[in-house]
Protein backbone atom coordinates (compact mmCIF):
# COMPACT_ATOMS: atom_id res chain seq x y z
CA UNK A 1 0.00 0.00 0.00
CA UNK A 2 3.09 2.38 1.13
CA UNK A 3 4.69 1.70 -2.32
CA UNK A 4 1.73 2.26 -4.80
CA UNK A 5 0.92 5.66 -2.45
CA UNK A 6 4.61 6.57 -2.92
CA UNK A 7 3.91 6.06 -7.10
CA UNK A 8 0.62 7.81 -6.70
CA UNK A 9 2.40 10.63 -5.72
CA UNK A 10 5.46 11.06 -8.01
CA UNK A 11 3.18 10.68 -10.89
CA UNK A 12 0.71 13.34 -9.73
CA UNK A 13 4.08 15.39 -8.79
CA UNK A 14 5.18 14.48 -12.52
CA UNK A 15 2.06 15.69 -13.61
CA UNK A 16 1.49 18.78 -12.24
CA UNK A 17 5.19 19.39 -12.92
CA UNK A 18 4.38 18.97 -16.51
CA UNK A 19 1.58 21.21 -16.22
CA UNK A 20 3.54 24.22 -14.90
CA UNK A 21 6.41 24.07 -17.41
CA UNK A 22 3.65 24.56 -20.30
CA UNK A 23 1.78 26.94 -18.32
CA UNK A 24 5.28 29.12 -17.90
CA UNK A 25 6.90 28.79 -21.08
CA UNK A 26 6.64 30.76 -23.98
CA UNK A 27 4.61 30.06 -27.22
CA UNK A 28 3.52 26.33 -27.52
CA UNK A 29 5.74 23.76 -29.12
CA UNK A 30 4.82 23.13 -32.70
CA UNK A 31 3.13 19.83 -33.88
CA UNK A 32 4.91 19.44 -37.49
CA UNK A 33 8.01 20.01 -39.13
CA UNK A 34 6.91 23.89 -40.21
CA UNK A 35 3.96 25.94 -40.30
CA UNK A 36 4.82 28.85 -42.49
CA UNK A 37 2.29 31.26 -41.60
CA UNK A 38 -0.45 32.65 -44.01
CA UNK A 39 -0.48 36.29 -43.24
CA UNK A 40 -3.38 37.20 -45.39
CA UNK A 41 -5.84 34.41 -43.96
CA UNK A 42 -8.78 35.62 -41.92
CA UNK A 43 -8.70 32.73 -40.03
CA UNK A 44 -8.04 33.29 -36.34
CA UNK A 45 -5.90 30.82 -34.01
CA UNK A 46 -3.26 31.62 -31.42
CA UNK A 47 -0.44 32.42 -33.87
CA UNK A 48 -1.08 32.30 -38.09
CA UNK A 49 -2.55 28.98 -39.77
CA UNK A 50 -0.60 27.09 -42.15
CA UNK A 51 0.54 28.11 -45.67
CA UNK A 52 1.15 24.72 -48.22
CA UNK A 53 3.58 26.26 -50.60
CA UNK A 54 6.61 26.86 -48.64
CA UNK A 55 9.92 28.23 -50.05
CA UNK A 56 13.56 29.39 -48.59
CA UNK A 57 12.02 32.87 -48.92
CA UNK A 58 9.83 31.89 -46.26
CA UNK A 59 13.01 31.06 -42.97
CA UNK A 60 14.88 34.70 -44.77
CA UNK A 61 15.01 38.28 -43.70
CA UNK A 62 18.44 40.46 -44.36
CA UNK A 63 16.55 43.22 -42.10
CA UNK A 64 19.05 42.80 -39.61
CA UNK A 65 22.16 43.75 -41.06
CA UNK A 66 22.63 47.12 -41.45
CA UNK A 67 21.86 50.03 -39.05
CA UNK A 68 18.27 51.39 -39.04
CA UNK A 69 17.57 55.61 -39.25
CA UNK A 70 17.32 57.14 -35.50
CA UNK A 71 16.78 61.23 -36.84
CA UNK A 72 13.50 60.60 -34.76
CA UNK A 73 11.97 61.96 -31.50
CA UNK A 74 13.77 59.21 -29.57
CA UNK A 75 16.67 58.90 -31.28
CA UNK A 76 16.29 54.70 -31.94
CA UNK A 77 15.02 52.61 -33.74
CA UNK A 78 13.79 48.46 -33.21
CA UNK A 79 14.29 46.77 -36.66
CA UNK A 80 12.41 43.68 -35.65
CA UNK A 81 12.92 40.26 -37.48
CA UNK A 82 9.54 38.54 -35.95
CA UNK A 83 6.55 36.14 -37.60
CA UNK A 84 5.46 39.22 -39.63
CA UNK A 85 8.71 39.44 -41.20
CA UNK A 86 9.80 35.65 -41.19
CA UNK A 87 6.75 33.86 -41.96
CA UNK A 88 8.79 30.21 -41.44
CA UNK A 89 8.81 31.69 -37.30
CA UNK A 90 5.12 30.69 -37.14
CA UNK A 91 4.89 27.71 -34.17
CA UNK A 92 8.94 28.26 -33.39
CA UNK A 93 8.64 30.19 -30.31
CA UNK A 94 11.51 32.93 -31.15
CA UNK A 95 11.96 36.02 -32.55
CA UNK A 96 14.53 39.10 -32.71
CA UNK A 97 15.24 42.12 -33.39
CA UNK A 98 18.07 44.91 -34.01
CA UNK A 99 17.81 48.28 -32.18
CA UNK A 100 19.89 51.29 -33.18
CA UNK A 101 20.69 54.19 -30.98
CA UNK A 102 22.21 57.66 -31.53
CA UNK A 103 24.29 59.85 -29.12
CA UNK A 104 21.97 60.61 -26.46
CA UNK A 105 19.00 57.82 -27.81
CA UNK A 106 16.54 56.18 -25.75
CA UNK A 107 14.83 53.55 -26.60
CA UNK A 108 11.64 54.24 -23.84
CA UNK A 109 9.84 52.48 -21.13
CA UNK A 110 8.00 49.53 -22.60
CA UNK A 111 6.81 46.06 -21.89
CA UNK A 112 6.71 43.18 -23.89
CA UNK A 113 3.29 41.21 -22.76
CA UNK A 114 4.46 37.89 -24.10
CA UNK A 115 8.27 36.92 -23.98
CA UNK A 116 11.59 37.48 -21.84
CA UNK A 117 14.20 39.57 -23.85
CA UNK A 118 18.33 39.40 -24.32
CA UNK A 119 19.41 42.04 -25.97
CA UNK A 120 23.68 41.56 -27.22
CA UNK A 121 25.47 44.76 -27.68
CA UNK A 122 27.22 45.02 -31.42
CA UNK A 123 28.51 48.50 -30.67
CA UNK A 124 28.78 51.51 -28.52
CA UNK A 125 27.40 50.86 -24.41
CA UNK A 126 24.15 51.36 -22.97
CA UNK A 127 22.56 52.37 -19.91
CA UNK A 128 19.83 49.77 -19.23
CA UNK A 129 17.42 48.73 -16.62
CA UNK A 130 14.32 47.01 -15.61
CA UNK A 131 11.73 47.56 -12.48
CA UNK A 132 10.36 45.18 -10.73
CA UNK A 133 6.97 44.29 -9.44
CA UNK A 134 8.08 45.64 -6.00
CA UNK A 135 8.83 49.49 -7.65
CA UNK A 136 12.71 48.12 -7.47
CA UNK A 137 14.79 49.74 -10.36
CA UNK A 138 17.34 46.72 -11.79
CA UNK A 139 20.34 48.73 -13.85
CA UNK A 140 23.47 48.14 -15.38
CA UNK A 141 25.87 49.96 -18.29
CA UNK A 142 26.61 47.45 -20.77
CA UNK A 143 29.18 47.77 -23.53
CA UNK A 144 30.50 45.74 -26.67
CA UNK A 145 29.89 41.94 -26.68
CA UNK A 146 27.91 41.66 -22.92
CA UNK A 147 24.45 40.66 -22.62
CA UNK A 148 21.40 41.80 -20.32
CA UNK A 149 18.22 40.35 -19.74
CA UNK A 150 14.39 41.83 -19.37
CA UNK A 151 12.42 39.29 -17.67
CA UNK A 152 9.02 39.04 -19.31
CA UNK A 153 5.91 41.55 -18.59
CA UNK A 154 8.51 44.17 -16.84
CA UNK A 155 8.86 47.78 -17.64
CA UNK A 156 12.39 48.51 -19.21
CA UNK A 157 14.42 50.73 -21.26
CA UNK A 158 17.57 50.80 -23.27
CA UNK A 159 19.71 54.45 -23.19
CA UNK A 160 22.76 55.45 -25.03
CA UNK A 161 24.57 58.00 -22.94
CA UNK A 162 27.95 57.92 -25.28
CA UNK A 163 29.01 60.28 -27.67
CA UNK A 164 28.96 57.34 -30.28
CA UNK A 165 26.04 55.17 -31.89
CA UNK A 166 25.51 51.78 -30.10
CA UNK A 167 23.17 48.87 -31.25
CA UNK A 168 22.07 45.66 -29.96
CA UNK A 169 20.79 42.64 -31.43
CA UNK A 170 17.80 41.35 -29.12
CA UNK A 171 16.40 38.01 -28.75
CA UNK A 172 12.50 36.77 -27.33
CA UNK A 173 11.32 33.56 -26.67
CA UNK A 174 8.21 34.39 -28.66
CA UNK A 175 7.77 34.55 -32.81
CA UNK A 176 5.53 37.81 -31.53
CA UNK A 177 6.54 39.29 -28.44
CA UNK A 178 4.70 42.29 -28.57
CA UNK A 179 5.23 45.69 -27.44
CA UNK A 180 3.73 48.56 -25.21
CA UNK A 181 5.14 51.45 -24.96
CA UNK A 182 4.42 53.28 -21.74
CA UNK A 183 3.84 56.75 -22.68
CA UNK A 184 2.55 55.85 -26.23
CA UNK A 185 -0.29 53.34 -24.51
CA UNK A 186 -1.28 56.15 -22.50
CA UNK A 187 -1.35 58.84 -24.14
CA UNK A 188 -1.67 58.33 -27.57
CA UNK A 189 -4.70 55.07 -27.17
CA UNK A 190 -7.55 55.37 -29.43
CA UNK A 191 -10.24 56.61 -28.11
CA UNK A 192 -8.15 58.50 -25.87
CA UNK A 193 -7.76 57.56 -22.43
CA UNK A 194 -9.90 59.93 -20.31
CA UNK A 195 -7.96 63.14 -18.89
CA UNK A 196 -9.83 62.59 -15.03
CA UNK A 197 -7.70 58.96 -15.43
CA UNK A 198 -4.24 60.82 -16.41
CA UNK A 199 -4.63 63.88 -13.97
CA UNK A 200 -5.19 61.28 -11.05
CA UNK A 201 -2.28 58.50 -12.20
CA UNK A 202 0.16 61.39 -12.59
CA UNK A 203 -1.03 63.38 -10.06
CA UNK A 204 -1.04 66.32 -12.55
CA UNK A 205 -3.11 68.83 -14.17
CA UNK A 206 -5.61 68.73 -17.60
CA UNK A 207 -3.20 71.08 -19.46
CA UNK A 208 -0.08 69.21 -18.64
CA UNK A 209 -2.31 65.94 -19.55
CA UNK A 210 -3.36 66.96 -23.05
CA UNK A 211 0.21 69.12 -23.37
CA UNK A 212 1.81 65.80 -23.64
CA UNK A 213 -1.21 64.23 -25.35
CA UNK A 214 -0.64 66.81 -28.80
CA UNK A 215 2.72 65.57 -28.74
CA UNK A 216 1.90 62.12 -29.24
CA UNK A 217 -0.72 63.19 -31.59
CA UNK A 218 -0.07 61.45 -35.39
CA UNK A 219 1.74 64.02 -37.51
CA UNK A 220 -0.72 65.47 -40.22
Amino acid sequence: MAANKVAYLSLLYMTLGLVLVATVSADPDLLQDVCVADLSSGVKVNGFTCRENISAEDFFFAGLAKPGLTNNTFGSLVTAANVQKIPGLNTLGLSMSRIDYAPGGLNPPHTHPRATEMVFVLEGQLDVGFITTANVLISKTIKVGETFVFPKGLVHFQKNNGQVSAAVIAAFNSQLPGTQSIAATLFAAQPPVPDHVLTKAFQVGTKEVRKIKSRFAPKK
